[in-house]
């Protein structure tokens, strides 16, 4: 599976897949992710990537010619490609909507910055509008690394146990069974995980937990 980036700043992208999970989706080259600068894709001379918005504000707001510019460019015709563009006004990212992108042969992340994107990009050139939560970050970098990852652990092969991505979450708890953080304070262990009774280990869990 293809990932691409359309960024002002690809090292956010390129460092964080240096480690964990996406790392070695990569390495075993079951996906491949590329930080594509929009920068390239300006005015060859002045390689101007944003201009004063319409109407006013004390903001800048990103072009449309560069970004559709990419697109095109990285678009390839027997690809089942998806254009996302992350903001915090689009559907809501979800554990089913990774698995539907899991389906895909390429996603194209447009990543905004400054006062936003020219809304026509959204309008005619994404196909999806993504928000990761109801805030507001700097960029569309960080949420678009959050869906890469998510959707990564439903490729196949990417991670070790095929059930993992859709597994039960909920308490967990390791040794020792008792800790004192201090005298006469102790923090217990629930009695039924130490029972070794798997029935009612099962049922706790399923009543505790939380399954995506």
């Amino acid at each position: 599976m293809k990932f691409d980036v359309l960024t002002l700043f690809p090292d956010i992208i390129t460092d964080f897949f240096k480690l964990g999970i996406p790392s070695k989706a990569l390495e075993k080259k079951l996906a491949t992710v590329r930080a594509i600068n929009i920068r390239d894709y300006a005015d060859k001379k002045h390689k101007i990537v944003d201009d004063t918005p319409f109407g006013g504000g004390p903001g800048m707001v990103m072009k449309i010619e560069p970004i559709l510019n990419a697109v095109k460019d990285l678009k390839k015709k027997n690809y089942n490609t998806k254009v996302i563009i992350t903001s915090v006004r689009g559907k809501k990212f979800n554990h089913k909507k990774a698995k539907e992108y899991a389906k895909l042969d390429h996603i194209i992340f447009i990543c905004g910055r400054y006062d936003g994107i020219d809304e026509r990009v959204t309008t005619y050139i994404a196909d999806e509008e993504i928000s990761v939560g109801d805030f507001v970050l700097q960029g569309g970098e960080l949420p678009a690394l959050m869906i890469i990852e998510a959707v990564m652990r439903f490729i196949p092969g990417v991670i070790g146990n095929p059930d993992s991505p859709d597994k039960l979450l909920g308490p967990q708890y390791t040794k020792p069974a008792i800790f004192s953080p201090k005298k006469g304070v102790e923090w217990s262990v629930p009695e039924v995980l130490l029972s070794g009774d798997h029935k009612k280990i099962a049922e706790w869990r399923k009543k505790h937990g939380f399954i995506l």
